[in-house]
């Protein structure tokens, strides 16, 4: 069956070891203590070469990166740290409908506009329709991805690498597709989406391309190789958002590489080494991202060469963007939404939300730029 889609970061041991995970905190610990961190510059005026009004706002309550709010079917979905899940109108972000799960999650939403998918941090899959459970399932392992929801059915992509199927109504396992890979991975949301018949999921440094109704593997292509002498320093999973148009896909390795691959071919197009930990997105002429340092950077879609790069959003903790129309939302710990040309990378606006960080990729929902913040503000503006 056919499918279609119309900052800190911790490391987690491939088979949940209780040493292994104190291991990592302590490194991660040692490295934020030993090195005070680089402040960013006082940004000037605001430039308001773009109108812009918020058109509504909505509250959540905390929520993180792992919790990208989605937009599909006129809806927007989000929800929060607790186990809240929200449908809110796209066009005056009223609730549609809300539920408590009573347990928090750990990923999500994923929805075709009816179907909603959840992870819990106790490893359950829930299902819901209008505003009731349909099912739960318990995964073999944690998940810090949004499930897939597409074609009646429910994908997801687990931190042991594994990618999963289910019944969309049911809950029921269809299939299963391991890849062995590095013992360490990312807390952080990877990479899992459709392009035309074919179901495309991070693995590693790869973007693997897998049947849909089986979850057999039809191509795989690596964006980073691993390297280095210990296996954090080997570590380049594959983190999302990507970018997608048409059968172009371009990701971004953890701290490694950025690259495009053909999703039709299941060929790399290019790659080239880059730093950064957030993803990318992107339009038919280029793809945006942010370094480690908070330089932002536009790569050119056909060839990967860089086409220009700003630094005035340093060491301002940038969430992955968005690219819109003639200009690349992108997010910042302090709460700002940044408007950049796709152009030149030049201020166009700045947004203002609660003041907390916004961590997840802005999305497009219909006419409206929306982000979610760790407090769990939500805010869509228009433009004018």
């Amino acid at each position: 069956m056919p499918i279609s889609m119309t900052r800190s970061y911790k490391l987690v041991s491939r088979r949940a070891l209780p040493a292994a995970l104190l291991v990592a905190a302590a490194f991660l610990s040692a490295c934020s203590s030993s090195q005070k961190k680089p402040q960013p510059a006082e940004l000037p005026p605001v430039a308001a070469l773009m109108g812009t009004q918020l058109a509504w706002s909505a509250q959540m309550g905390p929520s993180n990166a792992s919790l990208a709010p989605l937009f599909a079917a006129g809806r927007v979905f989000v929800a929060n740290n607790a186990g809240a899940v929200a449908a809110l109108d796209a066009a005056n972000g009223k609730d549609i409908w809300r539920v408590s799960l009573d347990t928090p999650i750990a990923a999500g939403v994923g929805s075709d506009g009816q179907t909603a998918a959840v992870i819990t941090r106790n490893n359950q899959l829930v299902a819901m329709a209008d505003g009731r459970e349909l099912w739960r399932v318990r995964l073999p392992a944690r998940s810090f991805t949004s499930p897939l929801v597409a074609g009646q059915r429910v994908f997801v992509l687990t931190a042991d690498r594994t990618v999963t199927a289910f019944d969309g109504k049911t809950g029921a396992r269809l299939w299963s597709q391991n890849r062995p890979a590095e013992p360490l991975v990312l807390s952080q949301t990877g990479a899992l989406l459709a392009v035309g018949d074919t179901l495309i999921a991070g693995l590693s440094g790869r973007l693997v391309g897998l049947n849909p109704d089986n979850g057999a593997v039809r191509w795989e292509v690596p964006v980073a190789t691993s390297r280095g002498t210990n296996e954090v320093e080997r570590l380049v999973d594959i983190v999302g958002p990507v970018s997608r148009i048409g059968s172009s896909v371009c990701g971004r390795a953890y701290s490694a590489a950025v690259g495009c691959v053909d999703a039709s071919r299941g060929t790399l197009v290019w790659t080239k080494g880059a730093q950064g930990t957030t993803g990318v997105h992107g339009d038919d002429r280029l793809v945006f991202g942010s370094e480690a340092d908070g330089g932002f950077v536009a790569w050119q879609r056909a060839t990967g060469e860089p086409a220009w790069r700003i630094d005035r959003l340093k060491y301002r903790g940038l969430s992955a963007p968005l690219a819109l129309g003639r200009v690349v939302a992108v997010g910042d710990s302090r709460g700002l939404v940044h408007l950049v040309s796709r152009e030149d990378g030049s201020e166009m606006t700045r947004l203002t939300t609660d003041g907390s960080a916004i961590e997840a990729a802005p999305v497009l929902a219909g006419d409206a730029l929306v982000v979610q913040t760790r407090n769990g503000g939500v805010f869509a503006w228009r433009p004018q």
